[in-house]
């Protein structure tokens, strides 16, 4: 079971969970090819097993989108489990703005944006 997992069976679906001391909140833009390769739903997976909140979407421009936020392990975590997600079915692809943004208090999920 995933923490995501873990953390939703213990509190319940609708509670958010409380950000811990060393919470970061990043906005991140991917560029290369990200677009109509599964990242959107790569990223959205990876990011909930590691028990992050947040969005991505895809944009206009061909570039992604998202903020992530967690526990500051989980966050760095996050970029080398996409690595490892893209060594099977390498695609191209960096980030090419990474910020760190003020923390989303209450915020329960990762999701999808359109």
């Amino acid at each position: 079971m995933t923490l995501f997992g873990r953390w939703r069976e213990e509190r319940g679906a609708d509670e958010a969970p409380e950000l811990p001391d060393d919470a970061k909140r990043l906005r991140l833009r991917f560029t290369g090819q990200v677009q109509g390769v599964g990242f959107r739903w790569t990223s959205s997976l990876v990011a909930r097993d590691l028990g992050l909140t947040g969005w991505v979407r895809n944009e206009s421009d061909g570039s992604v989108t998202a903020e992530i936020q967690g526990e500051a392990s989980h966050v760095g975590a996050f970029f080398s489990r996409m690595l490892d997600e893209y060594r099977r079915h390498p695609i191209r692809y960096v980030v090419s703005e990474r910020d760190e943004i003020p923390l989303v208090k209450g915020e329960r999920r990762f999701e999808v944006r359109y």
